[in-house]
């Protein structure tokens, strides 16, 4: 088979790494890639991953027999309608279904219609109006833009100032452009928060092992939001009962209401839950693998990841058996100093061999090859991962993976999977 994957972030190298373990899998190729997926991958940074007409018309070339789409962007812009329409296989949602991620509000109306549990909210497009209804809730609060923002469009207001700052910067400062022309005002809720990603084809839904993201920039979940700074899998807060109940009462209702909406929804769902004194609520939906969740979740997978996505495609799920290890996975995010706001690129990173032949697998998010040597490109530079029979071996495996590798103002929290080592005391 060759398999096209798109994307070129810790995701999709993620991705990348798992569909090369198939004995069906002949060549991968990666669009734009990066440095790190190029000993599994041939990558192609000359198309745009928003230019549907070029992604096909690459596809067709190389007889792709299946398509992997990672980020929402793509998704939202239509790639796999596109894809399904030449007449090639495409993982990920459609348009009409991606849109569960591209609006807050479209996602959340949903939720409210079906009585899936979520947190209280509403929606503005009115600036006053929106400060008039924190003044009437009080805080905390949570003030999320509309659309996209990269996962970093949420601010969870403790107080009423911090409050109507961020409507502020969302709506009339524009901090994450035209995402944020409506927000959505929500009921902060109290828990512990854990992701829960599934494949599904529509009208089965399996989960995969849950996992928690670490979205704070600093330690003890001190500092701004970020796109996720670690993560670790299976999540202990998610018990047996807590995921029956998840299942029962969030996947497999979405999955129906989505079907009875006319947007049949085929691909990996992405449930952001918090787990309340009430039981689980949806925090938010996602229209694909999560990022840094994926690269502890897929870790644990034993199944054939390319049986799996077909399957959903041709609608064989309920038929197929997805197997997972008993190990722990942790991932830790190495960032560019600064990140989440301004940081710098072009700083030459060592070690990576170092750091892999310590045990941890290194998945690159955002790196570029310059004058022979891989280079900082982005926020988030390096996912450092590492399996083990428990969570404390894999955590201190991960984190002497991240020991190996150097980069100028390399920034990690120091106390991923934090809760899960808690418990064991």
């Amino acid at each position: 088979m060759h398999i096209l994957v798109i994307g070129g972030g810790g995701r999709e190298h993620t991705l990348v790494w798992k569909l090369s373990q198939s004995k069906q899998v002949d060549k991968i190729y990666a669009i734009p890639g990066n440095p790190g997926m190029m000993e599994l991958a041939e990558c192609i940074d000359t198309i745009d991953i928003m230019d549907n007409v070029s992604l096909v018309g690459f596809a067709k070339k190389q007889k792709i027999d299946l398509v992997v789409v990672g980020p929402e962007v793509p998704l939202i812009n239509g790639a796999v309608d596109a894809f399904v329409a030449a007449g090639i296989k495409a993982f990920g949602p459609n348009q009409a279904a991606a849109e569960i991620e591209g609006s807050k509000s479209f996602s959340k109306n949903l939720m409210k219609k079906y009585g899936i549990p979520t947190a209280k909210y509403e929606v503005f497009t009115d600036v006053e109006k929106a400060r008039a209804y924190i003044q009437k809730e009080g805080a905390p609060i949570v003030i999320k833009a509309d659309g996209l923002a990269a996962g970093k469009g949420v601010i969870v207001a403790v107080s009423l100032e911090e409050a109507l700052a961020a409507v502020d910067e969302i709506m009339c400062d524009q901090a994450f452009g035209q995402a944020g022309s409506r927000v959505v005002i929500e009921e902060c809720l109290i828990g512990e928060e854990a992701s829960l990603l599934a494949f599904t084809d529509g009208d089965t839904i399996v989960p995969m092992v849950s996992s928690q993201d670490h979205k704070r920039a600093y330690d003890n979940d001190e500092g701004p939001n970020t796109g996720g700074m670690g993560a670790y899998a299976p999540a202990p807060v998610v018990t047996a009962a807590i995921l029956e109940k998840v299942q029962k009462e969030v996947l497999e209702p979405t999955i129906a209401a989505m079907k009875a909406e006319g947007r049949k929804y085929v691909g990996c769902l992405y449930a952001g839950i918090m787990i309340t004194t009430a039981g689980p609520k949806v925090i938010e939906f996602n229209a694909r693998f999560g990022d840094p969740e994926t690269q502890v979740v897929l870790p644990l997978l034993k199944s054939d990841l390319v049986d799996v996505m077909l399957a959903c495609i041709e609608g064989r799920l309920k038929a197929t058996k997805v197997e997972w290890s008993a190990e722990k996975a942790v991932c830790i995010v190495m960032a560019a100093g600064g990140y989440p706001k301004s940081y710098k690129k072009n700083d030459a990173i060592s070690g990576l061999a170092a750091a892999q032949a310590s045990g941890a697998f290194v998945f690159h998010a955002g790196t570029a090859a310059a004058n022979k040597q891989i280079v900082t490109n982005g926020g988030r530079v390096l996912g450092v991962v590492a399996t083990a029979p428990d969570i404390k071996d894999a955590v201190a495996k991960a984190y002497l993976g991240v020991s190996k590798i150097d980069f100028a103002n390399k920034h990690y929290r120091t106390d991923i999977a934090y809760r899960a080592l808690n418990r064991l005391k």
